[in-house]
């Protein structure tokens, strides 16, 4: 009987796939990420033909070497920077990733977040709990509109596209956008305007939205001199990786009014948020879970495990990451 591990529990039809393919299927009983070390004693109790491992777990050489009879780790993101690439080709492992399944839940949070922000909604909630609210006043937590002001997109892959789509056809928002190469279907689509570097959507940008991938380019794309070529009254949103922004960079320029305001949903040193930045009243955070609906996250889980049967059963993987 071919063996499966998967590192934390799932939306249940992962499981259910995989046993209903005959597999014996282990489930990690920790209610939180498995160290390195609790991993690979986890690894080393079975012959495990796949595994089935999150963004939260690096998943490299040592990992590797306790599951030598592994074929495949389906990652379960989109992302996959936990994975040593480079080293699974090296063995002959497959790795696979979950894309497209969760294309619009990001975007609908990017947007949710860009609105909050725009219409300080957090901060309202918060003076509303405090007791601080005594009576409407004209110029109380005045927030800013959105139609007419320029959108400025970081990555124009699924998700970008589609927050572009959103902000165009449905706020009447200008799109600009700066990406490796120019995205012509966005251009005819939504009248979106290339930019020619990452500073010229910066400098032009009313509110900045992040969708790269985490690459050693993109580390630290956002730091303190770019942070400084934004707009006053400009609002960052990042729902890509953490560490594509200089987290204490950021709590810097908002501290210092820089910038009027930034949402992020992904952290430089997660699950920790650099010092200070919980006590900014301009920034809201979110618990990495822009892909948290009870749709996105089964999808993924389908997904994944059925890159696990087509591959155990002598077949492709369905969503192949090419290293």
């Amino acid at each position: 009987m071919k063996k499966v591990y998967i590192t934390r529990k799932l939306p249940p039809i992962a499981e259910e796939l995989l046993r209903g393919n005959g597999y014996e299927v282990d489930v990690s009983g920790k209610d939180g990420v498995l160290a390195k070390e609790e991993l690979i004693t986890a690894l080393k109790q079975k012959e495990y033909d796949a595994v089935l491992p999150l963004l939260t777990d690096a998943i490299n050489g040592e990992i590797f070497d306790a599951a030598p009879k592994a074929k495949i780790f389906a990652n379960y993101a989109v992302g996959f920077n936990n994975v040593d690439i480079g080293e699974a080709k090296k063995r002959g492992i497959i790795i696979t990733n979950t894309p497209d399944v969760l294309t619009d839940t990001v975007a609908e949070h990017t947007f949710a977040l860009i609105m909050s922000l725009a219409s300080r909604i957090v901060e309202g909630d918060r003076f509303m709990r405090a007791g601080k609210y005594d009576g409407w006043a004209p110029l109380m937590l005045l927030g800013t509109d959105i139609k007419g002001k320029t959108l400025g997109i970081l990555g124009t892959g699924r998700i970008g596209s589609r927050v572009a789509h959103m902000a165009s056809l449905g706020f009447g928002m200008n799109i600009i956008y700066y990406d490796v190469s120019r995205n012509q279907k966005l251009e005819d689509d939504y009248g979106a305007k290339f930019r020619g570097s990452v500073d010229d959507v910066l400098r032009e940008a009313d509110v900045v939205s992040i969708h790269v991938p985490l690459l050693p380019t993109t580390r630290h794309l956002i730091n303190k001199e770019r942070l400084e070529m934004m707009k006053h009254t400009a609002l960052l949103v990042n729902t890509s990786r953490g560490p594509v922004i200089d987290e204490a960079a950021l709590v810097e320029a908002l501290r210092e009014g820089m910038i009027a305001g930034a949402a992020i949903d992904v952290y430089e040193n997660e699950p920790k948020a650099a010092p200070g930045m919980s006590e900014l009243e301009n920034i809201i955070m979110t618990p990495h879970i822009a892909s948290a609906t009870l749709e996105a996250r089964s999808q993924m889980a389908e997904v994944a495990a059925k890159n696990i049967i087509a591959v155990l059963e002598g077949g492709a993987p369905l969503n192949p990451v090419k290293g």
